[in-house]
């Protein structure tokens, strides 16, 4: 599912893309993406406007379902450049 996405991601990377890792902090210190933003999802609707919006973000957890509502959220939001990157290690 996120194979097409996770062939990209060096390039997104490489243009400034930023990753925002939704799971909860105890997971987060347990391992995460260097430079990586831990907002959990719970909290992402009231600190997105800590986020860029002419930026891409690329939004990761644990296996992509939380990410993947991550991305609904902040398309709501008005967050044009939002990619669910599924899996934290895929930006490995």
């Amino acid at each position: 599912m996120f194979r097409s996405i996770k062939s990209k991601l060096p390039e997104y990377l490489k243009n400034g893309a930023i990753v925002v890792d939704v799971r909860s902090p105890a997971e987060f210190t347990t391992g995460n993406f260097a430079g990586s933003i831990n907002i959990p999802l719970q909290e992402l609707g009231a600190k997105a406007n800590q986020l860029n919006k002419s930026k891409t973000i690329l939004v990761c957890c644990a296996s992509g379902t939380r990410s993947g509502m991550a991305v609904g959220i902040l398309k709501a939001q008005g967050f044009d450049n939002v990619l669910n990157a599924g899996p934290w290690s895929n930006l490995l």
